[in-house]
């Protein structure tokens, strides 16, 4: 992670405001969601809301969040969507966990700053999550998963749709890096693994096993399945900080299948939007150049065990798991955030 200050000194020095439109991606002014947590947990928690109306709570915190990042505080904010438009989020404050959304569908693009306010409107942690991490989240049927596809497994148990990453990608991967720094690192020009050799460090996973803890705990299987992943392309440490791509250092996104159908979100592989990211060498990253790790489980007693396991980037994802879609309500949605939604990333 690149030090969240130096954003925060473009920013002061640029002039701009919050309503000025940034690129995703500029390496000076645009801060990625990472940082932005970091920034915004930094200054924020432990300001004291208590007393205030709802209007004017929200109109405070806004004010500390234009602080936080650089801008100037505006006399008056607009009634904007999102209320932040030059870094793309809006501020919720939470003191309980059902989180209420009013007629906007969710954007896989947008940020959603997450204020957790504790019994006596202290604020003590803040979230920032995207549209696309929101949408998985939601276990009400108020928001139908957009995009899902389905996976059918064949008789190779290791399959490489695609030999080659994308044109974009390309120039910054390499076959062999001799050390990896973090999971959660953004991707570098010449920190990349090749699709290629991501499948042969992966494809040795098939036939592991680990222990099943059970349907209701699919976030403590996809991280046992994680941890092997990071062990496997060659990390010291492992963290998974709940972001897309699951290992961002590698613009790797993981699936772990029991049944078929693969749920999307709000994600659509093959999509050009830009990634969250900053940029390589003066290229926007997009959902498309990421790489897709889809591996086939079965339940055995008390273990999951790995039976197929397939690679592919998002720009070929449909030419081997045809897409079957919903669609997406606009209305108010209601998201129950899990009890540890506002914990602290996991590592290892």
């Amino acid at each position: 992670m690149s030090n969240p200050n130096v954003y925060v000194d473009h920013i002061k020095s640029s002039g701009l405001s919050i309503y000025d439109p940034i690129e995703i991606g500029d390496t000076k002014l645009w801060i990625p969601t990472p940082e932005l947590e970091v920034l915004l947990n930094k200054h924020l928690v432990g300001i004291l809301l208590a007393g205030l109306p709802l209007r004017t709570r929200s109109k405070v915190v806004k004010e500390h969040v234009c602080k936080a990042l650089g801008y100037p505080v505006p006399k008056s904010f607009r009634k904007t969507q999102p209320r932040f438009p030059g870094q793309l989020f809006d501020t919720y404050i939470q003191k309980a966990n059902n989180l209420q959304v009013w007629n906007e569908e969710l954007s896989s693009t947008r940020r959603y700053v997450m204020i957790r306010v504790s019994a006596d409107d202290t604020i003590k942690r803040v979230k920032v999550v995207t549209g696309d991490t929101l949408a998985l989240l939601d276990t009400t049927g108020t928001l139908t998963q957009k995009y899902q596809a389905r996976l059918i497994p064949h008789d190779s148990t290791a399959e490489l749709i695609t030999d080659c990453d994308t044109e974009l990608l390309l120039p910054f991967v390499r076959n062999q890096i001799t050390q990896l720094s973090s999971p959660v690192d953004h991707p570098a020009d010449g920190e990349l693994l090749s699709i290629k050799t991501i499948f042969d460090r992966l494809q040795k996973l098939v036939g592991n096993t680990f222990p099943n803890t059970g349907f209701d705990q699919e976030r403590n299987r996809g991280a046992a399945l994680h941890r092997l992943i990071c062990q496997n392309l060659g990390y010291k440490d492992y963290r998974d900080d709940g972001r897309f791509p699951d290992i961002r250092h590698q613009l790797l996104e993981v699936k772990l299948q029991t049944s078929p159908t693969i749920d999307l979100g709000l994600v659509c592989p093959d999509s050009t939007e830009v990634l969250d990211t900053p940029k390589i060498r003066g290229y926007q990253v997009r959902h498309c150049d990421v790489r897709y790790a889809l591996f086939y489980a079965t339940i055995e007693g008390g273990n999951v065990r790995l039976t197929h396991f397939f690679l592919t980037t998002g720009q070929a994802f449909f030419t081997r798991f045809p897409r079957f879609e919903g669609k997406v309500l606009n209305k108010k949605l209601q998201i129950p955030l899990p009890a540890n939604f506002f914990d602290g990333e996991s590592e290892g």
